[in-house]
């Protein structure tokens, strides 16, 4: 199923091919990755209405880009699809998925952030979107220009593409498979390392960033720095710093993450999001308008194997008590008060029990506007008196409707097909997808797709133990949770935002992915809230985001 060079680099093998006392030489390919430094196209924008100069480099940040498709399926390309509504769309730069833009602001300085911007959403392959453009204005002052708080602050700004499920290569293989995207990251960042020498601004000083999968890219790359897990995928691109005996003489861990709404831990995402809305769901707040029998016992069985895999992380709080399934829903309540008493110090407003929110809901074709009742909250003089949790994750959902069950991992015996799912992104590159968890492993009933206890004659513990260990493996190489902890470089400063009124992850992922950054030795600072009123969305405050920014640069480490 796997390929004979993935599979040698399956389970616990794989974090001991390169070892880090190795002798260091140049990379394969440093040579051809060096960047001419008067090879850049002059260009101008207006910054709070004065011109600006920035210089563009662009450049391919890999050796051995790989092959891609000319015609690409647009309805797998990730959010949005193709414009016109068409099956297929011309990739009009067959090295877009490997390439990476650079804009060196004339105030950048040797010490001047990078910001590394990854588009990578629901997981999906992004093809290089340059953030600036000749003309372009941009302003510091607001709260969804993040180009123009860069510019104003005189960081270097990056754009990168990088691949992801949903692309084909040219031999019809499927290259965006895990860990592809968190590879091609990585292979970015130490292109700049590379070039570090030539460039404005400071290759310590990468800040990733990105929202929803972009946003779980993003905490991979942060939590997993310099891990040999990587290597073997990164001789495979000719990444920089990798030498043709398997030794890296560069870096891949970066200063600080902003992870807006980050889909992460995927193998455990599915538990999560049941065990939270368990005795929630309903078929009135359940996207497909169904909740037979079958898809009520599955979300019984995966809320029921969720606290034995939360309890087994030893996390804690910012306090210091623990952790656990039986703190986790009080934990998520105190941060949706923190939140309300937030927006009351800023001047807002509650509307009382019996009332209704008024929400307004921003959305690429523009916005809309709902009114929920408040039946969960009370607040006294600028404090919450009462929050009934419950009552708070039905109003969620009535904002936005559940996933159908299950969330992630889709099955097709509920009615969820697995083919428009997470498990896309899993598999070998000749699967259109793989079940990546012991639920929907055991759940698959499509005869002949290669998934599957039907298929294997396997458990999943017994698949993934053995001829499945790749595929193990491809779920741990995605997961920042798997590193975070460990002998990996973490990044030192995390900013993480989940918005109140997201429903696309569990609010307990997000919690426990705050909760390991702050337990990890690596990190000093973790700045972490669910902004008020805000759905599944990212860079809606970039003033906080790129305030705390300038603070964690001013600690200088």
């Amino acid at each position: 199923m796997f390929s004979p060079f993935f599979l040698r680099l399956a389970g616990t093998a794989l974090c001991g091919i390169l070892t880090a006392g190795a002798a260091m030489a140049d990379g394969a390919f440093d040579a051809a990755l060096r960047l001419d430094p008067a090879a850049f196209v002059p260009v101008t924008v207006t910054l709070d209405g004065k011109p600006l100069a920035l210089r563009r480099y662009e450049a391919v940040y890999v050796g051995k880009p790989v092959a891609m498709a000319a015609e690409q399926p647009a309805r797998r390309m990730g959010p949005g699809g193709s414009p016109s509504g068409a099956e297929t769309q011309a990739l009009v730069d067959p090295l877009t998925y490997q390439k990476l833009a650079i804009f060196v602001p004339e105030t950048a300085r040797t010490q001047s952030a990078m910001i590394l911007n990854v588009n990578n959403g629901g997981w999906f392959a992004s093809e290089l979107r340059p953030g600036i453009t000749d003309g372009g204005a941009y302003v510091s002052d607001s709260d969804t220009d993040k180009v123009g708080a860069a510019l104003a602050a005189g960081y270097v700004y990056v754009d990168v593409g990088s691949r992801g499920r949903g692309i084909v290569a040219a031999d019809g293989s499927l290259p965006g498979k895990a860990p592809a995207a968190v590879v091609d990251a990585k292979a970015a960042i130490r292109f700049l390392r590379l070039n570090d020498a030539v460039l404005p601004g400071s290759a310590e000083r990468i800040v990733i960033t990105g929202t929803s999968g972009g946003g779980g890219l993003s905490s991979v790359v942060a939590a997993s720095g310099n891990s040999a897990d990587y290597l073997p995928f990164l001789a495979e691109i000719g990444a920089a710093g990798v030498a043709a005996d398997g030794s890296s003489s560069l870096a891949d861990d970066v200063f600080a993450v902003i992870a807006y709404c980050p889909i992460v831990d995927l193998g455990h995402a599915d538990l999560a999001y049941e065990w939270l809305f368990d005795g929630i769901r309903s078929a009135d707040n359940t996207a497909d308008g169904r909740w037979p029998a079958v898809a009520q016992a599955a979300s019984a069985e995966l809320a029921a194997g969720y606290p034995a895999y939360l309890d087994g992380l030893g996390l804690t709080l910012a306090d210091g008590s623990p952790l656990t399934s039986a703190t986790m829903k009080a934990a998520i309540a105190a941060e949706v008060q923190r939140t309300v008493e937030r927006h009351l110090a800023s001047g807002g407003t509650v509307p009382v029990m019996g009332e209704a929110f008024d929400i307004t809901l921003r959305h690429p074709g523009g916005e809309d506007q709902i009114s929920v009742p408040n039946d969960w909250l009370t607040v006294e003089d600028g404090r919450v008196t009462d929050l009934n949790l419950d009552g708070f994750l039905r109003f969620v959902t009535a904002t936005a409707a559940l996933k159908p069950v299950p969330a992630f991992d889709r099955t097709a015996n509920t009615g969820n097909p697995g083919v428009d799912g997470e498990n896309s992104l899993f598999g070998a590159a000749t699967q259109p997808y793989a079940n990546f968890t012991a639920y929907g492993w055991a759940a698959n009933e499509v005869a002949g797709d290669g998934s599957g206890a039907d298929d294997t004659g396997q458990d999943w513990a017994t698949y993934a133990a053995g001829e499945g260990a790749a595929l193990a493996a491809q779920v741990r190489l995605t997961n920042p949770m798997a590193y975070l902890g460990t002998d990996a470089k973490a990044a030192p400063h995390w900013y993480i935002r989940h918005g109140m009124i997201d429903r696309d992850t569990s609010f307990a992922v997000e919690l426990s992915l705050a909760a390991a950054a702050r337990g990890d030795s690596d990190v000093k600072s973790v700045d972490f809230h669910l902004p008020w009123m805000t759905p599944h969305s990212g860079d809606y405050d970039v003033q906080e985001a790129y305030g705390w920014l300038k603070g964690v640069l001013a600690q200088g480490n």
